[in-house]
């Protein structure tokens, strides 16, 4: 039968009311007595009710992590994981619940940050959703709820005063195209992608901008599109074989169409670095798995997570309005096999 305050009180020699004060950490209550209660109630498996502590403290302790309907619409995204597990980890070791949830219910269409806020169930917000519309962001102002923007930077920035943390995907493009331009390829061809938010877009700006800053200018015949998954990275190759005669490297602008690229390469008897050269953008973990080993762009994902994470904290302990806070991340490219050296052609 599981323990009762009632039992922590009695063991602890102590009234039921000083127990339900200890866990609610109050004021009131000596930091000695706190401690005593506290390691009586973990020694014997107390599970405390959230309702309840809600109810008294006002507060559920709990964290909602919105993440984009995109994630269904293109299947299992191991980067997209790593996202999800830094942010769960950064909120765990803060000892805060977490409930992921999409933005849109999927058959009723309802807005899941409303139906979070309205019930009570969350005390502040991360946002991983490409767009979010005025509606929703009046809303959570209305309703005095903590929210910070992370990984996609929200069109509304530019008109609305919001936080976010965010990582520099300008950047990332840049600096894929600037290795392969200092490489000596000129000839590249590009791999992007037509998904929610402005990451894809943004990185084949920053990719196109390094040509410029070389005194070239990219061929946007040589611009393709994939779904970012391993498969649509194969299918590019596939489906414009003529185009690789043209080329001496490619910039897949995320790692899964990069892998991709690279099987559908090798099926062709194509050796990459030495043929064609092969950057992706990310550096997920299986990027080391094979061969060759990709080079990539590194977004920092851990130390986004902690930003991210440490920003709302700092939300929910504010007794008055901060002032909105932007964050913006820089990538690193990470160098491996699959660029190998400068190439002598022109």
């Amino acid at each position: 039968m599981p323990i009762t305050t009632k039992d922590i009180a009695r063991i602890a020699n102590v009234s039921q009311s000083t127990v339900s004060r200890c866990l609610n950490n109050s004021p009131t209550i000596s930091e000695e007595t706190k401690k005593r209660v506290l390691q009586i109630a973990q020694q014997n498996g107390f599970q405390f009710n959230a309702n309840a502590r809600s109810l008294s403290t006002n507060k559920t302790h709990t964290i909602g992590v919105i993440f984009p309907r995109i994630l269904l619409d293109y299947g299992f995204d191991i980067n997209f994981k790593s996202w999800q597990d830094e942010l769960m980890e950064n909120l765990e070791r803060l000892n805060l619940d977490v409930i992921v949830s999409l933005f849109e219910n999927r058959f009723t269409k309802q807005n899941n940050i409303k139906k979070l806020i309205t019930g009570r169930k969350v005390d502040g917000l991360i946002i991983l959703q490409p767009e979010l519309d005025r509606d929703t962001v009046a809303f959570l102002e209305k309703m005095n709820v903590p929210y910070v923007f992370c990984k996609y930077l929200p069109d509304i920035y530019k008109t609305e005063e919001v936080d976010f943390v965010y990582v520099n995907q300008f950047k990332g493009g840049y600096l894929a195209s600037e290795h392969l331009l200092n490489l000596g390829h000129k000839n590249i061809l590009c791999i992007s992608a037509n998904v929610g938010g402005d990451e894809f877009r943004l990185r084949t700006e920053g990719f196109k901008s390094a040509f410029t800053d070389h005194g070239l200018e990219f061929d946007d015949k040589m611009l393709f599109f994939g779904d970012t998954t391993f498969k649509s990275g194969y299918q590019v190759i596939k489906e414009n074989e003529g185009v690789l005669k043209e080329i001496t490297a490619i910039f897949a602008q995320n790692d899964l169409m990069a892998l991709g690229v690279i099987s559908a390469l090798k099926d062709r008897g194509i050796d990459v670095p030495n043929d064609i050269a092969v950057v992706g953008y990310d550096n997920i973990e299986i990027c080391e798995f094979f061969k060759p080993h990709l080079t990539t762009i590194h977004q920092p994902t851990k130390e986004l997570a902690e930003l991210t994470c440490d920003r709302l904290v700092a939300l929910l302990n504010s007794k008055k309005s901060n002032v909105k806070q932007k964050t913006v991340i820089e990538p690193k490219l990470v160098i491996r096999e699959s660029c190998g050296s400068q190439i002598s052609r022109t």
